[in-house]
This record gives C-alpha cells, sequence and structure tokens, in this order.
C-alpha cells in the first residue's frame, strides 16, 4: 500500500532501507536475522518534533513498540532522537517523556540508545542523558561522531561513567569551525576514538561500513588481545549486507540498524539532501553489496 508520500516503503528502492510503516510490519522483517546470527536495534522513524502534544504522543508510540516487541520475542533493543520527544519544545519535556520510554523498557531488559543528531543538540543529548543516568537509568547509551572536534572530550567522560557509546563518522552538513571537513581527518579520528572505545569504554558500538575502518578496527582489538564479545560492529539495514555477514562468519558480533515508521519518507529525503556524501553513500553501498 502507497503511503501519503506516494511510494511504498515495502516495494523497490524504499524497501530496501525501511522495514514498513508499522511495528508489525518491523518485526516481520527482522525475525530471520537471528538466524542470521544478526543482532538489531529498532528506530521508530520521527523528528523535530515543534509542539508538547506531538512528543507525547511520540512518547506514547514508543510505549506501545515496547509492549509489541516484547510480545513479538524479537531482541528488546531500541534507537530514539530526542527532537521527536520535544527537545525542540525544551529539555523538560524531553526528559518526561524519556522517563515514560525508559520506566516499561527497563522493566523489560530493553537497551536505549539515543540517537545523536546534528551539532547544536550535541550539548543538550549529553546534559539529558547524564540526567537520566543520575536517576538510575543505566540501560541507555548515546552516539558520538568522529568528525565532530568535540568528540574526544565527550568519549572521555562518557567511559568515565560506563555508558555505552555507539560511534559514527557523521551525517550532517556542519561548518568546519565545529567538525572536521575532509575525509582523511574524519577517518583518522574515527581511528583514534575507536581505539579509546576498545581500551576504556563499557561494550562499544563500532558503526561504519567502511571496510577500512573495520579492518583498523579488527586489527586495533587483535593487537590488545581484546576479545570479540567486548565490542560489536553496527550498519544501517540495507546496506553491505555482504560485510554483515562476512563478520559474522569471522566471529564477530554485528547489528542491524533497522527504521522504520511512517516518517520514512521525509527522514530519507532529509538525510539525502542535507549533505551530499550520504548520496553517493547510498550508492556506494548499493553497488559494493555483494549479499
Amino acid at each position: 500500500m502507497a503511503s501519503k508520500y506516494g511510494m511504498a516503503p515495502g516495494s523497490g528502492f524504499a524497501r530496501r532501507f525501511i522495514a514498513g510503516e508499522t511495528i508489525e510490519e518491523a518485526v516481520a522483517c527482522v525475525k530471520d536475522l537471528p538466524a542470521k546470527g544478526l543482532h538489531l536495534t529498532l528506530d521508530y522513524l520521527g523528528e523535530s518534533v515543534a509542539d508538547a502534544a506531538a512528543a507525547s504522543a511520540a512518547a506514547a508510540d514508543y510505549v506501545q513498540i515496547i509492549n509489541a516487541i516484547v510480545a513479538s520475542g524479537i531482541e528488546r533493543n531500541i534507537s530514539l532522537k530526542l527532537t521527536q520527544l520535544g527537545l525542540d519544545v525544551d529539555k523538560a519535556t524531553a526528559v518526561d517523556n524519556m522517563r515514560r520510554i525508559l520506566e516499561p523498557a527497563d522493566a523489560s531488559g530493553f537497551f536505549v540508545r539515543i540517537d545523536m543528531e546534528n551539532s547544536p543538540y550535541t550539548e543538550a543529548t549529553l546534559e539529558i542523558l547524564d540526567t537520566l543516568w543520575r536517576q538510575g537509568h543505566r540501560n541507555v547509551g548515546t552516539v558520538i561522531q568522529s568528525y565532530l572536534k568535540r568528540s574526544p572530550e565527550d568519549i572521555r567522560q562518557l567511559n568515565v561513567h560506563g555508558v555505552r557509546v555507539r560511534l559514527v563518522k557523521g551525517a550532517y552538513k556542519e561548518p568546519k569551525n565545529v567538525a572536521y571537513q575532509k575525509k582523511a581527518e574524519v577517518d583518522a579520528a574515527f581511528v583514534e576514538l575507536m581505539q579509546t572505545l576498545l581500551d576504556e569504554g563499557t561494550y562499544p558500538a563500532i558503526a561504519t561500513h567502511d571496510p577500512d575502518m573495520i579492518e583498523a578496527t579488527k586489527a586495533y582489538a587483535k593487537s590488545k588481545g581484546i576479545a570479540n564479545d567486548r565490542f560489536e560492529f553496527q550498519m544501517l539495514y540495507g546496506i553491505r549486507r555482504d560485510l554483515q555477514t562476512s563478520l559474522v562468519k569471522e566471529g564477530y558480533r554485528m547489528r542491524v540498524y533497522v527504521p522504520f515508521g511512517k516518517q520514512w519518507y521525509p527522514y530519507f529525503m532529509r538525510r539525502l539532501g542535507e549533505r551530499p556524501a550520504n548520496v553517493a553513500f547510498v550508492v556506494r553501498g548499493i553497488l559494493s553489496d555483494r549479499g
């Protein structure tokens, strides 16, 4: 069935990257992942909510999603964005909605990852995470972007507290005073932060589709005698499925980030439109995929 955006996520190009519009469709899409040795995290798409009522509705949706995941028997791991939960309204609204989600999530043994958005939200995201952590919510983690120049200090602080970090390169268009602009600089920062996380972090997630970054991670872990179960790799649903399969065969933990929801089209087009490199990334991912 076509969505209001005129394109059905259940077919063609979109279906490769989006696991449907409903939690039922998403569950059906990921049911076979454990048999392939893959772990998962579900991301209910939505961001930049402008009013408290919409943020509250999104939190209620997440509670229903948590219940549906429990009933389905799939892995209990979700990712979310704070602007979907009212961060643009104020921090208190986002914190309150996070508590509404974390209470049933904690009770049911979920891990909840707070995704990192563009740099104007970095400080507020980390402050909210710290608030929740101090209130005893410990089954929650976040994301750090290697292209941000502030990231080494952010990772140091998160490691001190034992917060689980997903490391990514970063996909938003950022000014040069905030973020590295050259690929070589971003890659060098990624490797440095990966090494810090493997040395000092708590079960870090190395989220990349770049074979060079994957090989650098494997080599560093081996050189330091770091066991494969002390970290995991993560990739997007539908991207480099061949690499996902090969990492599992080599004995590494591999988690697939699975987006779903009615906001799939705005999400997809915004990600592609805000930074031209994202378009090239998707095309390369498809052409390189031998899975």
